[in-house]
């Protein structure tokens, strides 16, 4: 066994809750009315988060510099946070579960060995969101983490992650964001202040020009 599978052997996340996985995907099996339309939504609910950012930003036009600030780092925080999971992923590598448990039912087909698990890619973009949009609006923030507990749910039931890889994912992703959210909204906010004062970019940032600083 070379050095590189020793690795991902002890990293098999089935011995952490495979039995818990199977359960999901054995509910997937019994549910095939379920699975294309799950299938679809696992990838194409992504787009909700994306939604409610831009949402966050409308509804930011009216408020202060600081709420402006917020919404616009949100999407920088989203991607700080994946970007955080993609370095742990592939120091942690651990094997899709459709390799170490190949009996299971899958909907989805197994990816490439070298496409690992922990943590989930989706759930995290998800979870970040999430983060994010709490410094901003706390009921898009509410709507967003309701969404990324069924972005996760949708993750396990078509195969592609473990529980543990969207556990682990969203406590990544929620701090990474929650910090990236702060340090950015101080940077920009003095120039989101001059920008709403005048220029092209002012609609953009204020529905009240005339009440701009």
């Amino acid at each position: 066994m070379t050095p590189h599978a020793t690795a991902q052997l002890a990293f098999d996340g089935s011995r952490i809750d495979g039995s818990l996985f199977t359960s999901v995907t054995d509910f997937a099996r019994d549910t095939h009315w379920l699975n294309a339309p799950i299938a679809l939504t696992t990838n194409l609910g992504l787009g909700v988060f994306a939604v409610l950012m831009v949402i966050g930003w409308w509804r930011a036009r009216r408020g202060d510099d600081s709420a402006m600030a917020v919404a616009l780092a949100a999407p920088v925080a989203v991607v700080a946070a994946f970007a955080v999971t993609e370095v742990v992923k592939k120091l942690v590598a651990e094997p899709r579960p459709c390799r170490a448990l190949p009996h299971d039912f899958y909907v989805n087909s197994c990816p490439a060995p070298t496409d690992y698990a922990f943590p989930s890619g989706h759930t995290t973009t998800a979870a970040a969101t999430a983060a994010a949009l709490f410094l901003l609006d706390r009921r898009l923030a509410a709507i967003a983490a309701v969404c990324t507990v069924l972005e996760g749910f949708t993750r396990v039931y078509v195969g592609d992650h473990y529980p543990h890889d969207v556990l682990g994912a969203i406590l990544i992703a929620t701090p990474v964001a929650l910090v990236a959210s702060v340090v950015l909204r101080a940077l920009i906010r003095p120039l989101v202040a001059r920008l709403r004062t005048g220029g092209t970019l002012q609609p953009l940032l204020t529905a009240h020009p005339a009440a701009a600083r």
